[in-house]
């Protein structure tokens, strides 16, 4: 087996890559949330100057992408490929985002969950000696996805309370070959859990199992307490999902509980009406790229597991009668 493979899903770095600089940008509803002043850029309209809900999703990505190059002094050229995905049909923003960045791309797609799977696959292209610089990114727009997902929202359609809030959010994060400070030490990549659940304004629920499964397995081929990290976050169960994944802490025997929270219910005030919590590819990116890698530069957190968690379904198979079927993968995070 190789050296690197730990367990069943998991793997270890020899070399732990480096979180050399990233960045978030908001829209104004996620700017008037809690943590609104942790987040590089709060935007005062979500069109970014275009013309489309689709080209500002797009500009959204690309600028988040040159503002985490930019922190380094540091140029867009200057990163040897770009890992990110959204929502979309086709992953749309992206390709346009990767069209005007003009480097070398790699298109992912694993909805919420995408995120994570970028800072996995870019933390193995620079631990196997590939690349030394990489960016990983991902974003979502309200609009956007509202319209591709449910119902545009000029049409004013009530939503279910079990619903959650598509974040207008990016984040990126550059990753560099060695160095200094924040590293990514370990992942687990998940498996497909679909638990039959095939409501749309329940992703949470569906999301659950898998984060659970994940979870449990990486601390099981990893070999760690399961109170090892100072935090588990998921994103993006909301609140539904988050309180079910509690419960599954508990069957599946994860004594002391693990101290755990949620992108979907952090990012938005109770005040606001955004009824079980925030989703979309942008969430937890902004929340990671935002207030908890500056949690872990202040060292108020030092082992961070970010669990990305993805609702893999489309609107064509959910007008089939299809089931949610769902992912999740954990990136460990150290300050070292």
């Amino acid at each position: 087996m190789s050296a690197k493979k730990k367990g069943m899903q998991s793997v270890v770095f020899l070399n732990p890559p480096c979180l050399a600089s990233w960045a978030s940008i908001v829209g104004p509803k996620e700017g008037e949330g809690p943590w609104g002043n942790s987040f590089d850029v709060k935007l005062s309209d979500y069109l970014l100057g275009e013309n489309t809900w689709e080209k500002a999703e797009s500009k959204l990505l690309q600028d988040t992408v040159t503002m985490a190059m930019s922190k380094q002094g540091l140029g867009v050229d200057e990163a040897e490929i770009l890992l990110a995905g959204d929502l979309l049909n086709q992953i749309a923003s992206a390709n346009f985002a990767a069209r005007s960045l003009n480097i070398p791309f790699l298109g992912l797609f694993g909805a919420c969950s995408t995120m994570a799977e970028s800072l996995i696959l870019g933390a193995m292209l620079l631990d196997g000696g590939f690349y030394q610089r990489v960016i990983a990114a991902t974003s979502s727009h309200h609009y956007s996805a509202e319209r591709q997902f449910r119902f545009a929202i000029e049409q004013g359609v009530q939503r279910s309370p079990s619903a959650q809030w598509t974040a207008t959010a990016s984040g990126a994060v550059v990753l560099e070959a060695g160095g200094a400070g924040l590293k990514i030490t370990a992942a687990t990549v998940g498996k497909i859990i679909d638990m039959e659940q095939s409501d749309v304004n329940n992703m949470g629920a569906a999301m659950a199992p898998a984060a659970a499964d994940t979870i449990k397995m990486h601390l099981a081929d990893m070999e760690l307490a399961s109170d090892h990290y100072d935090l588990i976050v998921t994103g993006d169960l909301g609140s539904v999902g988050a309180a079910l994944l509690r419960q599954l802490f508990v069957r599946d025997g994860l004594v002391p509980a693990p101290n755990y929270s949620d992108c979907g219910i952090l990012l938005y005030d109770e005040k606001q009406d955004v009824h079980a919590g925030a989703s979309g590819c942008g969430c937890s990116a902004a929340m990671l790229c935002g207030p908890l890698l500056a949690k872990m530069q202040r060292g108020e957190l030092n082992k961070l597991l970010f669990v990305g968690t993805g609702a893999l379904m489309s609107p064509t198979t959910s007008f089939q009668g299809e089931s949610i079927p769902c992912i999740a993968h954990a990136v460990a995070i150290e300050n070292i």
